[in-house]
């Protein structure tokens, strides 16, 4: 088995990641990642991977206020300002510093809950194929898993306009944090592999942005 590369590193992005958010799309990924926080208030346990500087959970951890949250990053620094955000809710997220690809789960059916907000770009459609496979068994039958990407849409404004758009953020990355990868995964495909299903969609900016709400196919 081929070993992963190296996880890039946005410790250094951490205390501008905000700006530099707003200035390029404005308020689009923020709406983009509070889609699905109505489809929230039930759930219990949440698996949420590579949330940057905190914004949604300190928004989750607030709109739920029965919520445990496992925060899981490869980056330090994003941590440390997520723990700030979540404030007066902090003793509800456990954090760990980790590369998600290598995660391992110590029993089944504990979340009902997992939330990757603009992560799954930082991974080959193979390595979403694996960490479906092996989050599936630790959730409980009909959690919910929820998604925002970037996504290219049909038509020649995917061509002209989101395309390059998105080609450029990922040079941009790539110079600033190591990521190595070059484009988009198919992470429908490897969601759908898994057995999950995609229950409700959103989107934003004729189709650059997309939050997506995926539900454990109950076997």
């Amino acid at each position: 088995m081929t070993a992963p590369s190296a996880m890039p590193s946005f410790d250094r992005l951490a205390s501008v990641y905000r700006w530099l958010e707003w200035c390029s799309f404005g308020p689009y990924l923020g709406r983009s990642r509070q889609a699905w926080l109505s489809r929230m208030s039930d759930c219990r346990r949440a698996l949420v991977i590579g949330d940057g500087d905190g914004r949604f959970t300190a928004r989750l951890l607030r709109a739920n206020p029965a919520v445990e949250i496992d925060a899981v990053d490869s980056s330090s620094a994003m941590l440390r300002s997520l723990m700030r955000r979540a404030g007066a809710h902090c003793q509800r997220v456990h954090p760990r510093v980790a590369d998600a690809r290598e995660l391992q789960f110590a029993g089944p059916r504990r979340y009902d809950l997992v939330v990757t907000h603009f992560f799954l770009d930082c991974l080959t459609t193979g390595e979403i194929h694996s960490l479906a496979a092996a989050i599936r068994p630790s959730l409980l039958p009909g959690a919910r898993w929820v998604v925002s990407e970037f996504d290219l849409p049909p038509g020649r404004f995917g061509r002209f306009v989101a395309a390059p758009l998105v080609s450029g953020l990922y040079r941009t990355f790539g110079l600033l944090t190591g990521l190595g990868v070059r484009r988009l995964p198919d992470h429908r495909a490897a969601l759908g592999d898994a057995e999950f299903h995609l229950a409700a969609k959103r989107t934003w900016l004729r189709g650059l942005l997309v939050s997506e709400l995926w539900v454990k196919a109950r076997m």
